[in-house]
């Protein structure tokens, strides 16, 4: 068993669990509205991945948001690859629970897509969301180019600008070039669609994010 001081503390390399060369086989198409759960993706569409607690009531947010194309969780920012979501709660993969969100940029912004994130969790808990403790709940964006990661950061900073001003302390969302995105497992996928009543623990602070929504006609 690994404490939870251990949970709340990032692996170093050579702690790490060694993880396989083997991917998880993921489903073909998406269970609500069976679009691919893989790419390559058309030109046109973009994708941005992010972590806000537990992936499951999380990816139900973003695939319900208009715009978005297609949705998938997974595993990213950590060491080991291809891991399990067994090895991924022992806090020593380094990696974070996450969502793929790929979206059209014509239909919504990556603006308009960060202010759902985070008004949909509280981004100051640290390794944590409330009840879920652990390395695999922090908050973060991961992006795949400069543009993208510039949008990400002036959000953050106007974002922990308003959670202050409400009394809350300093956003710990981390930011960076998007890391190898590993999937997770089938059940994990669409999970709330296919259990209704599973466990959601997604959750916002209350406080509007000031962005602007940025959703074109």
């Amino acid at each position: 068993m690994f404490s939870v001081k251990k949970k709340l503390q990032l692996p170093a390399a050579h702690e790490a669990l060694k993880g396989r060369a083997t991917p998880m086989p993921v489903p073909a198409r998406h269970f609500v509205n069976g679009r691919p759960l893989k790419g390559p993706w058309p030109e046109h569409l973009k994708t941005v991945t992010l972590g806000l607690g537990c992936f499951w009531g999380a990816e139900r947010k973003f695939w319900q948001t208009a715009g978005v194309y297609s949705t998938a969780v997974g595993y990213s920012a950590g060491l080991t690859p291809n891991p399990t979501y067994e090895e991924v709660c022992t806090g020593m993969t380094g990696h974070n629970e996450v969502v793929l969100v790929v979206y059209d940029p014509a239909e919504l912004t990556l603006e308009a897509l960060l202010k759902v994130f985070f008004e949909n969790h509280d981004p100051t808990q640290g390794m944590r969301q409330g009840n879920d403790v652990g390395t695999q709940y922090r908050s973060g964006i991961y992006v795949n180019d400069g543009h993208d990661l510039q949008v990400a950061e002036a959000a953050r900073a106007q974002y922990s600008a308003a959670l202050a001003k409400s009394g809350y302390g300093p956003i710990t969302t981390e930011i960076m070039l998007a890391p190898e995105f590993y999937y997770a497992e089938d059940y994990h996928q669409q999970y709330l669609a296919k259990n209704p009543d599973g466990y959601c623990g997604l959750g916002g602070t209350g406080v509007v994010c000031p962005i602007g929504t940025g959703v074109t006609a």
